[in-house]
C-alpha cells in the first residue's frame, strides 16, 4: 500500500548469501578494508542517489491500513480467491497446483488452464468482456493469474468466471 521504492529487504545471516542486488553499482565489489566488512550490507545498502519521498508516504500508508481495518480486507480478499479459484478449477476441470491454505497464497493465485492459445483468451477476454488478466505459459503448461484487492467485489469475479466459462466452452 505504499509507492514502488517504498520498501526493504530483510534477510537472515543465513540466507543472505543467496541474494544478489538487483542494481549492480558502487561497492558491488568493495576493495579489501574498504566498506562495512559486511559483503551483504555493502553489496545492498547504497544504490546512489535516491528520491526519499516514497519511504515518506510509508507511515500515510500504515495509517490508512489500520483505518480501513486491512486484515479484515485482506482475509476478505482470501476467501474470494479461494472462491475463485475452486470455480476456475471446476470449470477446467484442472487440479491445484498448491494448498488452500494463506500460507501457499493469500491474494493473488494461479490456476492451470486447459490446452487454448493464450493469446487469444486474453484477447477475447478484454475485447467481448474488458477484462484484463495475466497469462502464462510455464514448463509446458498455461496458467492464469488471479490478484484480488480490496477495491475488487464478488461481481467482478463472478464477471471473469462468466468470461472464461463462455470461451472455453465454445
Amino acid at each position: 500500500m505504499a509507492p514502488k521504492g517504498a520498501s526493504f529487504l530483510y534477510a537472515t545471516k543465513d540466507v543472505q548469501k543467496w541474494l544478489d542486488p538487483l542494481v549492480v553499482r558502487w561497492g558491488y565489489n568493495p576493495d579489501p578494508g574498504f566498506g562495512s566488512g559486511n559483503s551483504f550490507i555493502d553489496y545492498h545498502e547504497w544504490q546512489g542517489t535516491r528520491d526519499i519521498a516514497a519511504f515518506l508516504t510509508v507511515p500515510a500508508a500504515i495509517e490508512f491500513m489500520a483505518a480501513n481495518r486491512w486484515d479484515h480486507v485482506r482475509n476478505e480478499c482470501h476467501q474470494l480467491a479461494l472462491q475463485t479459484r475452486q470455480r476456475i478449477q471446476n470449470l477446467t476441470g484442472l487440479p491445484p497446483i498448491c494448498p488452500e491454505s494463506a500460507g501457499w497464497f493469500h491474494q493473488m493465485f494461479a490456476t492451470p488452464l486447459p490446452d487454448i492459445d493464450l493469446e487469444v483468451l486474453k484477447k477475447r477476454l478484454y475485447a467481448e468482456y474488458q477484462i484484463e488478466i495475466p497469462m502464462i505459459q510455464w514448463n509446458g503448461q498455461k496458467f492464469i493469474r488471479v490478484s484480488i484487492q480490496g477495491y475488487n467485489t464478488p461481481q467482478d469475479l463472478d464477471s471473469l468466471v462468466y468470461a472464461l466459462s463462455e470461451i472455453l466452452d465454445a
